[in-house]
């Protein structure tokens, strides 16, 4: 091992210059004080602090970008536990809605159907009598409306239950057995629901004309 003292410590009649040396460390000690440990599994929490900061770790959670998908303060204390900078977290948005993001729209639409289904069976009272009442409101729509307006009309549950609504204020007079329009009585509707077409068959057809026939008779 070489132990020759460099000549920047040395005066110029060889001795040791102790100022210069001094000097030197003094800078050499500043230097250390700024240096930064990368901490490990026994490292204090101000060495972690430390270190954070270091590279760019904000120093509270609520400093990190925002995004749609993530837009939870839970989700940015945890980048904030595992000492993520601003960076590294605007890749993980990027990364998870390239790929997240098809499959998450996959999944709203189906949850979007089915509650638009549920609100359908509601509306017409069951599962059978939903099935009829799309059948007849499609039968009408091509009909009576624009292919383009009709679609539109159609796209949400809303829509549906309007061109029902109108459907039913198009319906004709009920006839009575004699084949005469005219405003039916209490009786005469009970009398048209022991057909068989309306308790064996449930005609969707003739239900709905008993139907129509109550509603403005009491409506």
């Amino acid at each position: 091992m070489d132990n020759k003292i460099p000549e920047k410590f040395l005066n110029e009649d060889g001795s040791l210059n102790t100022d210069s040396l001094l000097k030197s460390y003094n800078e050499l000690e500043k230097k250390i004080g700024t240096m930064v440990s990368v901490p490990n599994s026994e490292s204090d929490n101000a060495t972690r602090e430390r270190f954070n900061r270091a590279i760019g770790v904000p120093d509270d959670a609520s400093q990190y970008p925002t995004d749609e998908m993530f837009n939870d303060e839970s989700v940015r204390q945890k980048f904030r536990e595992i000492g993520l900078t601003c960076n590294q977290v605007e890749q993980i948005y990027k990364i998870a809605n390239e790929f997240l993001s098809p499959v998450l729209s996959e999944l709203f639409d189906i949850k979007n159907e089915t509650n638009a289904i549920a609100e359908l069976k509601n509306f017409f009272g069951g599962d059978e009598k939903m099935k009829d009442a799309l059948h007849a409101i499609e039968t009408f729509g091509n009909k009576f409306l624009p292919h383009d307006a009709f679609d539109a009309l159609c796209a949400t549950p809303a829509g549906i239950q309007g061109v029902y609504k109108m459907m039913q204020s198009m319906e004709p007079v009920v006839e009575t057995q004699k084949n005469e329009n005219e405003t039916l009585t209490d009786s005469d509707l009970r009398r048209m629901m022991q057909d068989p077409k309306y308790w064996r068959d449930s005609d969707p057809e003739y239900v709905r004309k008993i139907e129509n026939g109550f509603k403005k008779l009491y409506s």
